[in-house]
């Protein structure tokens, strides 16, 4: 009994005991918790369980320890970004890029998202201290884009205006009144005097033919006068037809009686001689080019576009020209025909424009300058140097408020006259950084980690 009594009373004991080491506070020296750092040693790479405090050989088989290595430290938390996600893009491959989700094919790595506006990379100074570093704030507005388009042009003579005198008789150049090249004649003038045996023969039987149609007229033959007058028409005919005589020297046969031995070569319009072939004394066939005349009152301006500028000449394009030769000299052309077929090797274009050309200022194969305008409307603009193209990313910083810049992806358009149109990203009347904007791209990135 009383061995029962004494066990209870040890149990009661314990109990109470347990429960006031509980309830009482351990001293603060037992609280401190000391994190036990793992040991440093060295292992070996085939027995892993073979293991050391200082440097030495495997005892199983003889390799040497290596040091164990250091624990992986954790990587810190990134910060939550916000916002709207344009796209996704790998840390590793910054040009690739995707609308979802997901994995680059090539790398492997998981893709980031990248968003709107990154408030982490914005960039906050006094507007004092911008003014004084060059920044300025320029507003986003439509302009007139574009730099007009200068190339080199040839004066040519309209081809159409090229006149080639020829003559229809056989004979000898008796004598040479346009005797030079470049020599400005006028319409109808006498280039030279020919003398054809051919036409004088035919001059001839003219004249026997009227003179036997005034003797028959009152003949009793039936079908003489008839005959007569036949043949004097098939003489005029040959004469006007065949031979192309003046109707003047038709008019001093019919009042003279006479033949005329030599006949006039006349210019057939007002040019200037660009080639000569006419000498006296000379012998002369049908067909035979004597001179080439060239109208030069309007002209050509062949010019070479190449290829990347064809967008901005078509047929009705007007350009200007222009000459170094004659500094007053400025003319409006159009294009009227653009050739076919491009050059190979230049890889050029060639166009024809045509332009007035009254007071003879412009001369074939003198060089000018064509310019076309090629400026349009843009709907919204912003200056160049607001622009960081980083290659696979266009950004401009957009003014928040004063003295607030946070970066904006764009894509951008064509350039002119120091601007750059903005095609994606940017609205019209919104401020972003100008002079300076590769300062406060260099800040951003810095504030950013490099993004």
């Amino acid at each position: 009994m009383r061995r029962m009594i004494g066990i209870l009373a040890l149990l009661v004991a314990g109990f109470a005991g347990g429960w006031l080491v509980r309830e009482t506070p351990l001293p603060g020296w037992l609280h401190r918790h000391v994190k036990e750092e793992p040991r440093k040693g060295y292992h070996c790479p085939m027995h892993p369980q073979v293991r050391s405090d200082r440097p030495g050989d495997c005892p199983i088989c003889g390799m040497k320890l290596v040091p164990d290595e250091e624990p992986e430290q954790p990587a810190p938390a990134t910060p939550k970004q916000s916002g709207r996600i344009l796209y996704y893009r790998d840390p590793a491959d910054p040009g690739f890029r995707s609308e979802r989700p997901g994995f680059n094919p090539e790398t492997g790595n998981e893709l980031q998202p990248v968003y709107e506006e990154d408030s982490a990379a914005a960039v906050m100074a006094p507007p004092e201290k911008l003014r004084l570093l060059g920044v300025a704030a320029v507003e986003a507005a439509p302009r007139m884009l574009g730099e007009p388009l200068t190339v080199t042009g040839r004066v040519a003579a309209d081809e159409r205006r090229i006149f080639r005198v020829e003559t229809r008789l056989e004979g000898w150049i008796e004598e040479v009144r346009a005797d030079f090249v470049g020599r400005m004649v006028r319409a109808g003038e006498p280039l030279l005097t020919l003398y054809s045996p051919e036409l004088l023969a035919t001059q001839q039987e003219y004249l026997l033919a009227r003179k036997a149609r005034h003797d028959l007229a009152r003949a009793t033959v039936a079908g003489a006068a008839g005959a007569a007058g036949a043949m004097l028409g098939a003489a005029r005919q040959r004469l006007e037809r065949h031979f192309a005589l003046e109707p003047a020297i038709f008019d001093r046969i019919e009042s003279t009686g006479e033949p005329v031995c030599a006949v006039p070569v006349r210019a057939p319009a007002a040019g200037f001689i660009l080639e000569r072939k006419a000498f006296a004394g000379q012998m002369v066939k049908p067909g035979m080019d004597l001179y080439v005349l060239a109208d030069l009152s309007r002209v050509w301006v062949l010019a070479s576009v190449t290829e990347p500028d064809l967008g901005a000449v078509r047929e009705g394009s007007r350009a200007v020209i222009t000459a170094s030769f004659a500094p007053r000299l400025r003319r409006t052309a159009v294009v009227t025909q653009i050739q076919p077929r491009a050059d190979a090797e230049s890889r050029t274009l060639d166009v024809r424009l045509e332009l007035d050309n009254s007071d003879l200022a412009l001369r074939p194969d003198l060089f000018v300058q064509v310019e076309f305008p090629r400026s349009r409307q843009a709907r919204v603009t912003a200056p160049e140097d607001a622009l960081i193209d980083r290659g696979f990313e266009q950004v401009v910083y957009v003014e928040k408020e004063p003295g607030v810049f946070v970066p904006r992806r764009v894509l951008a358009g064509e350039r002119g006259g120091g601007w750059v149109e903005i095609v994606e990203g940017l609205e019209a009347g919104e401020r972003v950084a100008a002079s300076g904007a590769f300062l406060i791209d260099s800040e951003s990135r810095m504030r950013s980690g490099g993004r």
